[in-house]
């Protein structure tokens, strides 16, 4: 894999990720909430996340697997370079730490779709009605759907950081200030 190949499906996948997931939150929970009867609500939006989780889950497999390249290509710089292996270190750990808290969240949009049937005031904001049962997932979903986007948004900043330590002027120095 060419480094150029990688480097922009590394970018492209993280920008997807970061996309498509402050999409849902905005977006597609808010017009779920819209929705006349609220039952359809939490289905809707759980339809919508469903059909987003296949291209999300693509794009997280597809950066950490274009990572690989990029790290191999690297691997002098990783050594030598001063910040190099500590920045590669961080982007590792808030790739992985985003990536565990997606695949939790559509676990909970499962239980939440499943109980949709009780009817909520949003996507993520229970019925005063709704079990003990969904008002929980639904209040975790809430905050996890707003993580992601945290997540996938620091993975960008990283990518852009790390891109920075390229430069001339930074290799010369062997740090990135």
């Amino acid at each position: 894999m060419s480094s150029l190949f990688a480097r922009s499906v590394h970018d492209l996948t993280a920008a997807a990720w970061f996309g498509g997931s402050l999409m849902g939150a905005v977006g597609l929970n808010g017009a779920a909430a819209e929705a006349k009867d609220p039952r359809e609500r939490t289905r809707l939006s759980s339809l919508g996340w469903k059909k987003w989780a296949p291209v999300q889950s693509a794009a997280i497999f597809a950066h950490i697997a274009a990572g690989l390249p990029l790290i191999w290509d690297n691997k002098g710089r990783l050594a030598n370079q001063q910040g190099v292996a500590a920045s590669a270190a961080v982007k590792t750990l808030v790739t992985l730490a985003g990536a565990g808290v997606t695949l939790y969240a559509g676990i909970l949009g499962g239980k939440v779709e499943k109980l949709s049937e009780q009817g909520a005031e949003g996507a993520t904001e229970p019925s005063p009605h709704a079990s003990d049962e969904l008002k929980a997932a639904q209040k975790q979903l809430k905050i996890l759907q707003w993580t992601i986007p945290v997540f996938s948004g620091a993975v960008v900043v990283l990518g852009a950081q790390q891109g920075e330590q390229q430069r001339p002027t930074q290799v010369k120095k062997g740090l990135f200030q």
